[in-house]
């Protein structure tokens, strides 16, 4: 089936920050799942300073028709059992297990699968922490201190995100005027006082709302692994504060959804210094990475960069 002839630009997204490339994962990965549009391919465009997402849709929706049912069916998510089974990844291996074995179950016996690919991508419970709790996946950056919780901000955005939240995210501009929860993907969530005009205590947070729960919804196509006696999360590479990447492709060419599963996991992106030539023939335009780094309590990304 020919892809439509004119795509939806994501024009508010930008495939070099972490955030607005998970999001656009997201945004993605509803439409191909759902098919309530027919079927839909992701592409990227060099937009002189950005690359920005392109939306190939069978049934070429509106703008307006795009961000009305990514509404009405991410609102569905609130209080899902995977989002709200815990408030954090810090999870017995047990607990975990049980609820894995349940969502295994209901997708043999015609449920959606959701519950299945959210728990691939958080953790495995197989690889255990010292005192019994799942390894987890490299994309959670917070774990409870200072109040931030992992899973329970997904499940508070699933709640409190709006159409007109979901349309600043994919087409723009980014205001950064909402209030959080933020799941810290953003580079502009590292707040250290040396890299502010003013202490980050006395100014109040703010982000993208639409882009974090858009987000959330591009962490499955991450899943986790046990690969000699540790836990790899899909696209990353290191396990210490000072040595963990994380490299994502672009592609120039419309893809499924299977297919971008496929491209996320090369092993060429997982190279220190992979051969810029070397992915080119498989469509790959561009191939980014970005540092996880651990400030204080918490987790952030760096702004990505072309390797």
């Amino acid at each position: 089936m020919s892809s439509p002839s004119q795509p939806i630009s994501l024009t508010g997204l930008d495939g070099g920050n972490p955030l607005a490339f998970l999001a656009a994962l997201g945004t993605f990965r509803t439409l191909a799942e759902t098919e309530q549009h027919g079927s839909a391919t992701l592409s990227w465009t060099n937009a002189g300073n950005k690359w920005t997402p392109l939306l190939h849709i069978e049934s070429e929706p509106s703008r307006e028709q795009l961000v009305a049912f990514l509404h009405e069916h991410l609102r569905r998510m609130a209080d899902h059992p995977v989002l709200s089974f815990s408030t954090n990844l810090r999870i017995p291996a047990k607990r975990f297990r049980e609820m894995a074995g349940q969502a295994v179950n209901s997708a043999l016996e015609g449920g959606s699968g959701v519950a299945q690919s959210f728990l691939a991508a958080f953790g495995c419970d197989a690889i255990r922490t010292d005192n019994g709790e799942i390894e987890d996946t490299a994309l959670r950056t917070m774990s409870g201190a200072g109040h931030q919780h992992f899973l329970k901000f997904m499940n508070d955005l699933a709640k409190e995100t709006s159409e007109q939240d979901l349309a600043e995210a994919l087409f723009g501009p980014w205001r950064y005027q909402d209030p959080g929860p933020s799941l810290r993907f953003d580079p502009i969530d590292d707040r250290r006082y040396a890299l502010r005009w003013k202490n980050p205590s006395q100014d109040p947070s703010t982000t993208v709302r639409g882009a974090n729960r858009l987000a959330v919804e591009g962490i499955p196509l991450f899943p986790t692994v046990p690969v000699h006696c540790r836990l790899e999360t899909t696209g990353f590479t290191g396990h210490r504060s000072h040595n963990t990447f994380w490299t994502w492709p672009i592609w120039e060419a419309p893809i499924s959804l299977d297919t971008c599963r496929s491209v996320l996991s090369l092993d060429v992106l997982a190279a220190g210094n992979p051969d810029p030539k070397e992915p080119r023939p498989r469509g790959i335009a561009a191939v980014l990475r970005s540092q996880r780094i651990t400030v204080g309590k918490y987790r952030n990304f760096t702004p990505a960069r072309t390797v």
